[in-house]
């Protein structure tokens, strides 16, 4: 059991967790059950999935848990570790959705609207657990790469071809489905997340095939998205494209075995060679990597203790804002810059998602099309969340780059797309959101990297999760206050329906000038914390990628 006990393996598992937990992005597959079999009318079935938002966004309660359970060494050593954070996830989701499910299918009375938007919360708030202890398990566990954790994004798609091969037509057993897998493999491979904070020279070799790994699985799902959209594929088609998604879905497994290998053969050439050393003397053995002209480094902390990098005085990193806790962040003008940026970036998105199938219908486009428009959204999301990550990992290491300033360009980007939606031109909802999606996921990845290079890993949990809580704020003022009464104060004469560009173009330009508030404010935060990054992040990145050379 003991190779079962590496931060890759701990990959692996928070990968198939992450795969099977983001049931809130399947709500367009049992809202239309819920709300016939509940008696709600539209405007009830939004309260509820408003609930929805607030659950599978505000982490406040996962982070503190994670930072309680992994930094807290006074509690009993049972009751610590990131399966903690995941057990509580797993019973939330499990009461939730199981709750739910019960209510649709009549086994308990029909529940007031009030006590269904807390069922939904909590099978919703499931997801911040799960969450909150893969990605800050992987960002300590890989601190240098940390833009490229993260699968979240693929598992609505991945969730909707189980419910297309094996629902299909059933939501109501897609319900109490959302409540057995996500709560089982959670309890599965709960104990194999862990923290191991080790560096080693492959390591990024090996998260780029992880990498590589969830792209094809990306375009795999996008194109049989497209192809079923299409075509009638046969119970023998749906069932032989799943078998392969199973394989792609197990191919990491593979990848860390391999990379387990070959740390393991590093360990042992470095054995033999300290041996040598020790029977022959060090004057026998002789290399440029380990000559006495190389800077001396003393050695290195690791990054589970808020990144504290100890070293020779020419490598003296200035702590400034590392190893926060939430109100010392929250006292920071820092936190409230990307507080900001995320509530005009994160928040305009998610009300974009949410009424993607209402814009649809004015602009004259089929249910087909509207479908596939949902599903196809999970994907560009994840698109956004590896992207970013990937692409701002690349520039910080090799140029410099802090990572705000990517933050800044996808709001650019994302104000594009909600002004190509207002436009209500032949295929703009395709384009739209397209670009809309990205740049939504985007603010996924950026944000929790940049929260624990900022205000350090010891408390980034909680901080990274009270950030989040813009994101349903955002949603509620742009889907409510924004979209929903522009839409209700023009369809008020019309049936309470509307058809038109005119029914949204108002809203859509709104968020398309709050994404460009969002693009200004991000760029603020970058040039706040530009020398910040030069001084602290970037010298930590060097010294950690020194300590690794040496001891390869």
């Amino acid at each position: 059991m003991e190779s079962l006990d590496t931060k890759w393996i701990a990959t692996v598992a928070s990968i198939w967790i992450q795969c099977t937990s983001g049931s809130s992005y399947t709500f367009g597959i049992y809202s239309p059950t819920l709300k016939s079999t509940q008696g709600y009318d539209q405007s009830t079935l939004d309260t509820v999935s408003v609930f929805k938002d607030i659950g599978a966004n505000v982490g406040v309660l996962s982070g503190l848990l994670y930072s309680s359970v992994t930094l807290d060494h006074r509690r009993l050593r049972f009751l610590r570790g990131p399966w903690v954070v995941h057990l509580t996830g797993a019973i939330l989701c499990f009461a939730g959705y199981f709750l739910i499910w019960a209510s649709v299918v009549g086994m308990i009375d029909t529940p007031p609207v009030a006590l269904m938007c807390f069922f939904m919360f909590m099978a919703a708030h499931a997801q911040t657990f799960f969450n909150t202890a893969n990605v800050v398990t992987g960002v300590r566990n890989f601190p240098d790469y940390g833009g490229t954790i993260g699968y979240l994004g693929l598992s609505g798609a991945v969730l909707i071809q189980v419910y297309d091969t094996i629902f299909k037509g059933n939501p109501s057993t897609f319900l109490l489905f959302l409540a057995l897998l996500p709560t089982l493999m959670s309890l599965l491979l709960m104990f194999f997340v862990r923290i191991c904070e080790t560096n080693s020279v492959d390591d990024k070799k090996h998260l780029n095939a992880f990498s590589a790994v969830a792209l094809t699985m990306a375009a795999y799902l996008m194109i049989i998205i497209i192809l079923e959209n299409i075509f009638t594929l046969a119970s023998w088609a749906r069932i032989t494209t799943f078998i392969f998604l199973l394989l792609l879905l197990a191919s990491p497994l593979g990848i860390a075995f391999k990379a387990q290998k070959e740390e393991k053969q590093r360990l042992s050439q470095t054995f033999s060679t300290e041996r040598s050393s020790l029977v022959y003397g060090p004057e026998q053995i002789t290399s440029p990597k380990f000559s006495s002209a190389q800077d001396p480094i003393a050695y290195q902390e690791l990054a589970g203790d808020a990144f504290q990098v100890k070293a020779t005085s020419a490598d003296n990193i200035p702590q400034n804002e590392e190893g926060m806790n939430l109100w010392q962040a929250m006292c920071s003008g820092n936190f409230w810059l990307l507080f900001i940026a995320m509530l005009c970036g994160m928040g305009s998105g998610l009300a974009t998602i949410n009424n993607i199938s209402q814009v649809g219908e004015s602009l004259g486009y089929t249910t087909i099309e509207k479908n596939s428009l949902v599903s196809l959204w999970s994907i560009w999301n994840f698109l956004g969340r590896f992207g970013a990550g990937y692409v701002s990992d690349i520039f910080l290491h090799r140029r410099g780059w802090a990572r705000p300033l990517f933050i800044a360009i996808t709001q650019a980007i994302l104000s594009v797309g909600h002004i190509i939606i207002a436009s209500g031109f032949p295929g703009n909802l395709y384009v739209g959101s397209i670009l809309v999606g990205v740049c939504y996921g985007s603010q996924w990845s950026l944000m929790p990297t940049i929260t624990s290079e900022i205000f350090g890993v010891g408390h980034m949990g909680t901080i990274f999760n009270t950030i989040a809580i813009a994101s349903p704020v955002g949603s509620y003022i742009f889907s409510v206050r924004v979209i929903g009464y522009i839409y209700d104060k023009v369809a008020r004469g019309q049936d309470n329906s509307c058809h038109g560009t005119h029914c949204f173009m108002v809203s859509f330009l709104i968020m398309a000038s709050v994404a460009l508030l969002g693009c200004l404010v991000a760029s603020l935060l970058f040039f706040r914390t530009r020398r910040f990054y030069d001084q602290v992040v970037l010298r930590r990145l060097r010294h950690s990628s020194r300590t690794r050379d040496m001891s390869s």
